[in-house]
């Protein structure tokens, strides 16, 4: 299809949906917006976006529709209790980048279908950065005939794959997620361990860089974690809501993820001890309290 074909609305322009769409503005697709606190909206205003006033009158009209929002009961409000799914048209496209639980995804999905209108569940993985450069993964569950009829409107985001039916996306997510904070807890340990033999922790990132252990975690949160510098970039108490939505998955799959449930346990303490807006590479702040040598963040 010609991108011109598609009249795209956008849910939820926050930290991560105002770029996407900014993207999208770029690549010269007609953009209605809508977010529930209307200032974020509103600033995409000098970059061509149309704001609507309702989720529903967003929707008009539209072709594909994009929902970046918190997590899902959110998104079941905005489809079902505000009126979006029945104001699309059969046909329309729904693309929730948003991230939440796989049977969620499912369940949105089949209530759609009834409506005639289809789904993907496509979150993303890349952050902020990935998004305003236009480099994001997209994992995306659903039908592989859609994702191929709107490849178009996923060149500007980033790079998009098909990893099986409905619920995959979520559930690819949900594998990075697990990777990411897996990682996170590997390199904060690492880098107390040598730390407490008398090495230096910058010294100690650089040396293993390039080597086997060499990951973007490394790269970006291993940095803050050297710095202690941590921001908000990506909140320890998202973290936690990803890794409470892969265990509830792997428990409805009857599987034991012993490693995942160690950095749950973890995570859950640090944003109960009030970690929760901190990004999650300040995990490395929960792990030297528990081992007695807490230390200021910058």
């Amino acid at each position: 299809m010609s991108d011109m074909v598609h009249r795209i609305a956008f849910l939820g322009t926050g930290l991560m949906g105002a770029p996407m769409t900014r993207r999208l503005l770029h690549a010269g697709f007609a953009v209605t917006v809508w977010n529930r606190d209307r200032t974020k909206a509103e600033a995409l205003l000098e970059d061509g976006a149309i704001v609507a006033d309702t989720a529903a009158e967003a929707v008009k009209g539209a072709s594909v529709v994009f929902l970046m929002l918190s997590d899902g009961n959110a998104v079941g409000d905005v489809l079902f209790s505000q009126g979006v799914a029945p104001a699309l048209e059969a046909g329309a496209v729904v693309i929730d980048s948003s991230s939440i639980a796989p049977e969620a995804a499912r369940e949105h999905a089949a209530r759609l279908a009834k409506l005639g209108i289809r789904h993907l569940d496509a979150p993303v993985s890349g952050g902020v950065v990935g998004a305003a450069a236009g480099t994001l993964a997209i994992m995306a569950g659903g039908e592989a005939a859609v994702v191929e009829e709107l490849t178009d409107v996923f060149v500007p985001l980033g790079r998009v794959t098909h990893v099986g039916p409905s619920g995959s996306g979520q559930l690819a997510k949900l594998g990075n997620q697990q990777i990411v904070a897996v990682t996170i807890g590997a390199i904060a340990e690492a880098m107390m361990l040598v730390e407490a033999g008398g090495g230096s922790r910058e010294a100690f990132r650089r040396a293993i860089r390039g080597g086997f252990a060499e990951s973007r975690i490394l790269d970006i949160h291993g940095q803050r974690m050297v710095e202690r510098n941590f921001g908000h970039a990506g909140p320890s108490k998202l973290q936690l809501k990803d890794l409470n939505n892969i265990l509830a998955e792997a428990q409805r799959l009857s599987l034991s993820l012993p490693l995942t449930e160690d950095v749950r346990a973890e995570f859950a303490a640090f944003v109960e001890g009030g970690g929760a807006e901190i990004d999650h590479s300040g995990l490395l702040l929960h792990l030297e309290e528990k081992n007695g040598r807490s230390r200021k963040q910058t």
